[in-house]
């Protein structure tokens, strides 16, 4: 549930905050003098959770997140980096949305005094999602220990946390344009025509965009999604194995994430081996498992963040193939609007965590409809 908090790299060059010149200014000014609760919002891969992060290591940096010597900051930013320091916790929620219980866990985390920085910091994400944990939640952002920081993070503000949202700073995330998109990739290495068709693929999210310059069959895959309304035939065969197919792209989707991850894993082994080579064994291999476990629970987070990622792309594809649809005169504007509510629906929903076979069978169904009427 909560996780030592890691943040990949800080200052004005971080990737993380590639696109968003306007929350790394924010977030940079307020390392001099911050306040006990800060709120990034903006849509879902806009780099939100990376700057948090980032803001995280810069706030109990002891030089603030200068860079110390070799461009790669001091120990205690390296530390962050590598989720080994006692004052920055993520706390990342169980199921589908905050619980009441869990919010009283970060309460409770909140009231800890910090053990080696001046401050400690509680980095908190979807709290768009803890809506019935609202008033639980409100009380500590009110009355917060005062050497504690908060940095939540929201896709929007609902109503039920307009009034947590009142007692944050509130720093803006945009979904960043395609030419930001390509010139990011480009600068890390993606080639031109690569980096041109993720940053297209991509919705304005950096973090969709680098997944995707490393997936040769994105293309492929969204253009079977766009070919979904010309494959309906009225057939209830037809639509069984259209979802299965839909399906199947996802996991496959998910393949250079997965790879990336067991990397991760790998690097995660030698590094432990290292670092806790005059360590007893015992001690070294509990440490280690533990470590392991950790991160392959970050990495199941990760897959199902990537793949509802992937399915309301997918979905997107769908709208904008029955939009065509339309400019050719090949269905009835009112008829596509029906079509894209229902799309729309299912794209709404996925915030609830649907079951990705069921909710595309209906939504195959409630096509097949719109289609025969």
């Amino acid at each position: 549930m909560a996780e030592e908090g890691t943040a990949p790299g800080y200052g004005e060059s971080t990737a993380w905050l590639a696109g968003q010149p306007g929350a790394a200014r924010a977030l940079r000014a307020a390392v001099v003098k911050p306040v006990h609760a800060y709120l990034l919002v903006g849509p879902p891969g806009t780099g939100k959770l990376g700057a948090a992060k980032d803001f995280a290591a810069m706030l109990v940096c002891p030089s603030g997140g200068a860079p110390a010597g070799g461009g790669d900051g001091c120990e205690s930013c390296r530390r962050v980096a590598e989720g080994l320091h006692p004052d920055v916790v993520v706390f990342e929620r169980e199921g589908a949305s905050l619980t009441i219980e869990q919010a009283r866990e970060v309460s409770r985390l909140a009231a800890r005094s910090p053990l080696e920085a001046a401050r400690s910091v509680v980095v908190l994400p979807d709290l768009h999602l803890a809506r019935e944990a609202a008033p639980a939640l409100l009380k500590t952002f009110e009355e917060p220990s005062g050497s504690v920081v908060f940095i939540a993070m929201a896709d929007f503000v609902p109503p039920e946390l307009v009034t947590i949202a009142s007692r944050c700073v509130r720093v803006e995330f945009r979904p960043v344009g395609e030419a930001e998109l390509i010139a990011v990739l480009v600068r890390e290495g993606s080639s031109p025509e690569r980096a041109k068709a993720a940053a297209r693929l991509a919705g304005g999210r950096i973090d969709r965009a680098r997944l995707l310059a490393g997936d040769p069959g994105a293309d492929q895959r969204f253009r079977a999604w766009a070919a979904v309304p010309g494959r309906l035939d009225g057939s209830g065969a037809t639509i069984a194995r259209l979802a299965d197919e839909l399906v199947e792209l996802l996991k496959q989707s998910a393949e250079p994430l997965v790879a990336r991850q067991e990397a991760e894993l790998a690097a995660l082994a030698g590094a432990s081996a290292a670092a806790l080579g005059n360590v007893p064994a015992r001690l070294a291999q509990g440490a280690t498992r533990q470590g392991a476990r950790e991160l392959e629970e970050r990495h199941k987070r990760e897959q199902r963040r990537q793949r509802t990622d992937e399915l309301r792309a997918g979905l997107a594809a769908l709208v904008g193939a029955y939009r065509d649809q339309v400019a050719s005169g090949m269905l009835s504007p009112e008829k596509a609007a029906r079509a894209v509510a229902l799309v729309d629906q299912l794209s709404a929903d996925l915030a609830y965590n649907p079951g990705e076979l069921l909710a595309l069978q209906a939504l195959l169904v409630g096509l097949e409809s719109v289609a025969s009427t």
